[in-house]
């Protein structure tokens, strides 16, 4: 294997490990923001929600 091949090989690993990088800081962004939107959310329904579970739960336990 010649030398150009080599450095034309390691370039295109360098390029290739260059274009992976975003992909970290990505997925943090996407797991916060989900993380704030579940919390905003449960602020605002916390009420409603107890309220859903708390009749889901009666309706299981007394069928009648």
């Amino acid at each position: 294997m010649s030398l150009s091949k080599i450095a034309v090989r390691l370039q295109a690993r360098a390029l290739a490990a260059q274009s992976d990088r975003g992909d970290i800081p990505g997925w943090v962004l996407i797991t916060i923001m989900t993380a704030g939107l579940v919390t905003l959310i449960w602020s605002v329904a916390n009420t409603q929600l107890k309220s859903i579970l708390e009749s889901a739960l009666n309706s299981v336990k007394s069928p009648g």
